[in-house]
């Protein structure tokens, strides 16, 4: 299942300007194509990590593997762009189900140096397979029609799915407590609302919709955290959250795993709408990526036993960094491949670094019995970092794109000529430019030009937004994190509580 949610994350990114074609999308719904499935994980891989905590792992395993097969078809074979969000939001909440549990069952059967070389292994298989999605979506474009891609992952989940009821064990250290049901309910609508206004505060004549969303994801986070300082059996537990490798860890994930998501989202789009690459060729583009997680991967759980969680942290955080810095100073309409690569191999390296020491941090301050908790976290380290990263720099390239283009039009010689409605499609995205494109074809080299200067610049502002989120994850770490000799000694604390309270 881990190499079906991650697969599906990916995917759609080689894909969205001929979604875009097809359905003549605007930036904002194609920035929500490529974040529903995200959106519909990230909602609720709480709430289903403790259904699977309580009930049974296998149960949402299965359940999950089994859902994910029709929502592939119904994204696949989609007849409106609105269609295809909601077969992604139902292909997100199937992996909901199921992902959480992958992690879970790691935690739950292994423990020491073997639970570490095993979080690296998922970690650095995820990521690559993120990557190599890419790629696979990119072959099936040359030769297939835009749904193919959605289609990709069948094979694997039927296969997985039986192999989950042949070969998951039904029950490993579950967990009796009731579920909170409200708490989970308030979970799902906080981040659903989240990412639905950050995605929708960009667009034009959307700031109703937009306020609702913020304030609607305001009061239920409000209500969450009340719920669950009061609950009996609350869902997430504060407790175990408030200590400081969780909390700490988490946030550093979400950040991580969300440079990832934005920079194949953005450099995607990047690839093929300004170098002009093919969909093979943007797939395959981003491969150092993929290699240099799997590569990188191992070497972060040596790294760990050495020299603790903190620095591999660091040392991931800088190497993202790094590749966001090279996109925004190298990357322009002519850049040769190299510097492509070299952005891709930078992030590759930084996400398979920190991806082990995040995982571990989270399962290393929970009990057993609550490791749907840590797994849920894990997992909204990658769906949450990557719906919130994806809609916040959609959001700063839909912005910059609609600035950078209205500048064009004003500058014009006869931009004064351009009526409203062509204007509105121009600045909509780079899909709806090349539709203006044909048909005026007397002023098709002039709109095209325009179009890829407008999203340059407004992707140059969306890697300035991921630079300073890499800041911001590197400062958390530096000062907050505890160093090796200390995580050791909150590590064996932790475990002594954890044996205390299950006696």
């Amino acid at each position: 299942m881990a190499s079906v949610a991650n697969l599906n994350l990916a995917v759609a990114n080689v894909a969205l300007p001929d979604i875009g074609k097809a359905f003549n999308a605007s930036q904002t719904q194609l920035d929500l194509v490529a974040v529903a499935y995200s959106l519909g994980l990230a909602a609720s891989v709480l709430y289903f990590g403790a259904i699977g905590d309580r009930y049974g792992r296998k149960l949402l395993l299965v359940i999950g593997m089994a859902l994910s097969l029709p929502a592939a078809l119904l994204a696949a074979f989609a007849p409106s762009v609105q269609v295809l969000m909601a077969g992604r939001v139902l292909g997100g909440l199937a992996a909901g189900m199921a992902y959480p549990t992958t992690l879970a069952l790691i935690t739950a059967l292994w423990s020491g140096p073997a639970r570490t070389k095993s979080i690296a292994l998922w970690s650095g298989i995820g990521g690559a397979m993120s990557a190599l999605g890419s790629l696979l979506a990119g072959a099936l474009l040359l030769h297939f029609f835009w749904g193919s891609v959605f289609l990709v992952t069948i094979p694997i989940a039927a296969a997985g799915l039986v192999l989950s009821l042949v070969l998951v064990p039904a029950h490993v250290n579950e967990g009796t407590e009731p579920v909170d049901n409200i708490g989970g309910v308030l979970s799902i609508f906080f981040v659903a609302a989240l990412v639905l206004a950050i995605n929708f505060a960009p667009e034009p004549g959307m700031s109703t919709r937009t306020l609702v969303f913020a304030a609607v994801a305001l009061a239920a986070g409000v209500a969450f955290f009340v719920r669950q300082r009061r609950a009996a059996n609350p869902l997430y537990d504060l407790k175990i959250a408030g200590r400081r490798p969780f909390w700490v860890a988490a946030l550093a994930g979400i950040i991580v795993f969300g440079t990832l998501m934005g920079a194949l989202f953005v450099g995607q789009q990047f690839l093929q709408n300004v170098l002009g690459y093919s969909t093979l060729k943007a797939g395959a583009a981003i491969l150092p990526a993929a290699v240099f997680m799997v590569v990188s991967a191992p070497i972060s759980a040596r790294l760990i036993l050495r020299f603790g969680s903190r620095v591999t942290l660091l040392a991931g955080d800088v190497f993202c960094l790094l590749g966001f810095v090279v996109m925004l100073v190298l990357w322009t309409e002519t850049s040769p491949y190299w510097q492509v690569a070299l952005a891709f191999s930078c992030v590759g390296i930084g996400v398979g670094l920190a991806g082990t020491p995040a995982a571990r941090a989270l399962t290393g301050s929970v009990p057993v019995r609550r490791v749907g908790m840590a797994s849920g976290t894990a997992d909204l380290q990658r769906d949450l970092g990557g719906a919130i990263m994806q809609s916040i720099l959609g959001a700063v390239l839909t912005a910059g794109y609609a600035a950078a283009f209205a500048a064009a039009i004003a500058s014009a010689p006869n931009g004064k000529s351009v009526s409203q409605s062509v204007q509105a499609e121009l600045q909509k995205s780079f899909s709806s430019a090349e539709a203006v494109a044909h048909q005026y074809p007397q002023y098709a080299a002039q709109i095209t030009a325009a179009a890829k200067t407008s999203f340059l610049q407004g992707a140059n502002w969306a890697y300035a937004a991921g630079i300073l989120a890499m800041l911001g994850g590197l400062a958390l770490v530096f000062f907050l994190f505890p160093k090796k000799e200390r995580e050791l000694e909150l590590h064996a604390t932790y475990q002594a509580e954890n044996a205390a309270a299950d006696a």
